[in-house]
């Protein structure tokens, strides 16, 4: 990215300025910003670099040009006033603070600590405006940087040849190296960690070369009348050097906001919830997909009527007990699988004989990892149908109950959806139980399924267990190594009416969209939602991105684009982010790591063996290393200048909606079309998609 450096300019100056930016510099030296203005500045979705140096500051500043001050009290007065404008500058938002390394120390720990508690990145800088010294001096800059508290490094020298550009270069290979090593302090810097470039008219060129070694962002002027250094380019030279003619996302005009449809866990849980509830319940929110559709036909085959008006659906329920469904003994679940999952259970206790359920398309080739033994725990009779046994149960299968009830111990390390399916059938009957999950995975999920239930009359009790990490950790789900499900027996689910939320899955791909490929606002989403692919949220704060939310936790989300580096995550409990993580990986500097490879066998595809194979033919570095899957990454300017675009051409889905939308996002990033083999079994989860997808292409 191109960092521009604004000085000398007012509030309303400095905001017309940033208009043409994509990332900017403010020199708090040379601006004239009260603290009241640096607050407005610094709330921008913009990153913004703050930089306030103390030189420039006694050099400038009216009130420290009282010849009766000496040099150390203007000096002691300076270091006072820039310290006090940059952690006003943290405390308001700025995505960096640069401080110099000959600032005095307690200054830079005060400063750092700021930085650190506001999620701010505190970059050490090292300028030598005199000339270059040797590379192994250099090198123990570097680390005098890194081991005062720096998050980034910045070096910038002034050259007088070629073999002191090469010098500074020769930095960004040797953090590589160091990396290799296992030097982790060093070695983390190659993940898009360094800022290193020179100074003069021979140094010109390192300002466009630093992006191609891996620097985030490089510097750039309004214009080269106003550099702040010697030989620094022109904002308008060098985007053009940079993207020529690269066309970002919502880079003309007014931003149009995406909508997302409702989420189909919640959709499908409610709807099933209001089909087993004694009354009438209003379901608001709700937009058609595949799935949904397939939880409104079983709503319908369980005998509730179901009428929609708008994004209504209003469902009479059939006031379910233990035996009411004496006349089902075949249920078709279309290719759900949660639907499938969350079923299994609740015919085996509301049937009073044998229940057959079937499905369709690729539901029927994929196996219900570990149903086996979860139905016979509860001694749920089981058999296949048609088919020959291959070590896994498969639709169509035949179910008979009732569930066993009391203290019951099951695995949850092949997910939630049954579980789920067991919450949900366990309140009709007689006794109490006490499931308890070892291994739970997919644990966000159980958890929608208890706000469901809830919001439908019925209780129920939870105690997560874990470690001492799981304990020191206040709750992460993650670290979670069993939960006790306490379910009162004899309850009857009430009428309810409910807003549904929207899909973070869905949306997860138009916000990763905008922060590698431009800006994008997505409406209809909660941040305090249970949904785990609120995940990417996290994940793309740790990797960089520029994030904001307006009008509380129900307000649109606006994302754009900022320097991203490598990251290490935990997809376990949010698999279906693998595919679009993945994509943003890819763009990602540095070596990136997703754990969870394992939850990713019984999807719509086999997505480990999809997202590779995807990404090899895209020309990505990618492997999969036990459960994680690692992949090398490479910033959208690097791969511009070094002709290393994803490759375009002909892909596969493997029918799986969720590798589309990956696919159609990583298009931005081709150096081609990429044409895909079935898009519209995006209509399993999100029928809108392509039209929502193509206002990104305008």
């Amino acid at each position: 990215m191109i960092c521009t450096t604004i000085l000398n300019r007012n509030l309303e100056q400095i905001h017309q300025a940033l208009e043409e930016c994509e990332m900017a510099e403010i020199r708090l030296d040379s601006c004239e910003l009260t603290a009241k203005e640096i607050d407005d500045l610094f709330t921008s979705d913009l990153p913004l670099v703050a930089t306030c140096r103390i030189a420039e500051v006694a050099a400038s500043e009216p009130s420290l040009q009282d010849p009766a001050m000496t040099p150390q009290s203007r000096e002691i007065k300076a270091m006072q006033i820039a310290e006090k404008r940059l952690l006003r500058a943290i405390e308001a938002g700025a995505r960096y603070v640069d401080v110099e390394l000959e600032t005095p120390k307690q200054m830079s720990k005060r400063v750092r600590q700021a930085a650190h508690e506001n999620g701010t990145v505190f970059i050490r800088s090292y300028h030598d405006f005199e000339g270059t010294d040797s590379l192994e001096a250099l090198k123990a800059i570097v680390e005098k940087c890194v081991y005062h508290g720096a998050d980034m490094v910045k070096i910038v020298t002034y050259a007088h040849s070629e073999a002191d550009v090469e010098k500074v270069m020769a930095l960004y290979g040797w953090c590589r190296e160091e990396k290799a090593s296992g030097n982790e302090r060093i070695g983390a810097l190659s993940d898009g960690g360094l800022v290193a470039f020179c100074m003069g008219e021979e140094g010109r060129r390192s300002r466009l070369d630093c992006l191609v070694h891996g620097a985030p962002y490089t510097y750039a002027a309004l214009s080269e009348e106003e550099a702040a250094a010697p030989g620094q380019w022109a904002v308008a030279d060098m985007h053009k050097a940079v993207y020529g003619g690269y066309r970002f996302i919502g880079g003309e005009g007014e931003l149009s906001p995406v909508g997302v449809p409702v989420s189909k866990s919640f959709a499908q849980r409610a709807i099933i919830a209001a089909a087993l509830a004694d009354g009438t319940s209003h379901l608001k929110g709700y937009t058609p997909c595949g799935d949904n559709e397939a939880a409104v036909r079983v709503a319908e085959a369980l005998g509730a009527e179901i009428t929609r008006e708008g994004n209504v659906l209003t469902v009479k329920g059939i006031s379910a007990s233990m035996g009411c469904l004496d006349k089902l003994s075949e249920l078709h679940v279309g290719e759900s699988g949660l639907l499938t999952r969350m079923m299994i259970p609740l015919v085996a206790q509301l049937c009073p004989g044998e229940v057959t359920l079937t499905g369709e398309k690729t539901l029927l080739d994929r196996p219900l990892t570990g149903a086996d033994k979860i139905l016979e725990a509860f001694d749920v009779e089981w058999s296949l149908c048609n088919q020959e046994s291959d070590g896994d149960i498969r639709i169509p299968l035949a179910v008979r109950g009732p569930l066993k009830t009391g203290r019951v111990e099951i695995s949850g390390k092949h997910g939630s959806q049954l579980i789920s399916g067991l919450l949900m059938a366990l309140p009709f009957a007689d006794r109490n139980s006490s499931v308890i999950v070892h291994e739970p995975k997919s644990i966000p999920y159980m958890f929608i399924t208890l706000e469901v239930l809830k919001k439908f009359g019925i209780k129920t009790g939870n105690d997560m267990l874990g470690g001492r990490d799981f304990i020191e950790s206040d709750g992460d789900w993650s670290l979670c190594t069993e939960i006790v499900f306490k379910i009162k027996g004899g309850q009857k689910f009430k009428a309810a009416d409910i807003d549904l939320e929207g899909d973070w899955s869905a949306a997860a791909n138009f916000i990763v969209a905008g922060a590698l490929f431009g800006k994008v606002e997505v409406q209809g989403l909660d941040t305090s939602s249970l949904q785990a692919d609120l995940s990417v949220m996290d994940i793309l704060m740790d990797a960089g991105a520029s994030l904001s939310q307006l009008d509380g936790d129900r307000g649109d989300i606006t994302v754009q684009r900022a320097p991203l580096k490598a990251f290490t995550t935990d997809a376990s409990n949010c698999p279906d982010l693998f595919p679009i993580i993945s994509v943003l990986a890819s763009f990602c500097q540095g070596t990136s790591r997703i754990g969870g490879v394992g939850r990713l066998a019984n999807k719509e595809s086999d997505r480990a063996k999809a997202i590779v194979e995807m990404l090899t033919q895209m020309g990505v570095t990618v492997s999969v290393e036990g459960d994680e899957m690692v992949i090398e990454g490479h910033s959208l300017a690097q791969r511009l200048l070094t002709g290393t675009l994803l490759k375009g051409g002909s892909y596969t889905s493997h029918h799986d909606h969720r590798m589309v939308m990956a696919l159609k996002v990583a298009a931005f990033g081709a150096d081609g079309p990429v044409v895909i083999d079935d898009e519209e079994c995006v209509a399993k989860s999100f029928p809108q998609f392509h039209e929502a997808y193509s206002h990104l292409e305008k």
